[in-house]
C-alpha cells in the first residue's frame, strides 16, 4: 500500500533523513520505531506531504504522492493522527468529529462505527474537547481521523503523555480497527507495546533505518533489548 524509496529529507541546510526505505503493506500494522530526533515526526510529515523531499519516492497505491498536495494526499486514503492530537479545544465533539471528515460528500454526523469503537465519545458530544483528559483526546484524534474512511492510519506518538491504562487501550483499539481491515503505520517511543501491537518494525536513528524486520524477532533482538527495553 505505502512504499518508500531512498528517501533524503533536509530542514533548511540540516538533513534530518538518509535514505530511508520503507514499506506498508495492505492489512498490515508496522511500527517505527526510535528516540526523541531520530526523525519519526519528519517522516510522518513528509508522507502527509507537509515536507518536500530533496531525493526518494513516495508511493502510495503505486501512485507517487510527491507532486501532490497535502489535501489530495487524504483525499486518497491517507489521514493522520498528530502528535499531541492537534484538536479544537473550544469546538465540541461532534464538532470535531465533523471536521474529519471534509474530504467526504456524504458525511451527515458521526459515522455510528465511530460511536461503537468509542462509547465515551457518545456519551460527550456536546462537551467541549479541550475539557477532556488525555486518553480521552486521544480517542477523540483518532476517531476524527477515522472520519475521513481513510484506506492507511498514520499514528504520531499515540501514547505520548498518556497512563499505562490509555496506552493498552488506545492499542486496544488500533487493534480492534486492523482486524476490521484498516492498514496502519504507527510511530511511537513505547517500544514494547508498539512491537507486541505490530506485524512488522522498523527502528530509526538519526534519521536511518537501523534496524528492521517481523516484530516478533525486533523484540528478541538484543539490540532492541539493550537499547530501548532495558535488558
Amino acid at each position: 500500500m505505502l512504499d518508500i524509496q531512498g528517501l533524503d529529507v533536509l530542514h533548511g541546510r540540516l538533513q534530518v533523513l538518509w535514505d530511508l526505505s520503507l514499506s506498508v503493506e495492505t492489512g498490515e500494522i508496522v511500527t517505527v520505531l526510535g528516540p526523541n530526533g531520530a526523525g519519526k515526526t519528519t517522516l510522518v510529515e513528509t508522507i502527509l506531504g507537509l515536507n518536500r523531499p530533496a531525493r526518494g519516492a513516495i508511493r502510495f497505491q503505486g501512485e507517487d504522492l510527491v507532486p501532490l498536495p497535502t489535501f489530495e494526499r487524504v483525499r486518497r486514503g491517507i489521514a493522520l493522527v498528530p502528535e499531541r492530537r492537534e484538536l479544537f479545544p473550544k469546538m465540541t465533539v461532534a464538532e470535531n468529529l465533523a471536521l474529519g471528515a471534509y474530504t467526504r460528500t456524504d458525511a451527515d454526523g458521526a459515522d455510528a462505527r465511530i460511536y461503537d469503537l468509542f462509547p465515551v465519545l457518545a456519551e460527550r458530544k456536546s462537551q467541549l474537547a479541550g475539557t477532556m483528559s488525555g486518553g480521552e483526546q486521544q480517542m477523540l484524534a483518532i476517531a476524527r481521523a477515522l472520519m475521513a474512511r481513510p484506506r492507511l492510519l498514520v499514528l504520531d506518538e499515540p501514547s505520548l503523555g498518556l497512563s499505562p491504562l490509555y496506552v493498552s487501550s488506545v492499542l486496544d483499539s488500533i487493534a480492534a480497527l486492523n482486524r476490521e481491515g484498516l492498514t496502519v503505520l504507527l510511530l511511537e517511543q513505547n517500544v514494547r507495546s508498539a512491537l507486541e501491537a505490530s506485524h512488522r518494525g522498523y527502528v530509526l536513528e538519526n534519521g536511518r533505518v537501523a534496524l528492521e524486520g517481523p516484530s516478533a524477532d525486533l523484540l528478541e533482538d538484543p539490540r532492541v533489548q539493550s537499547s530501548y527495553l532495558g535488558l
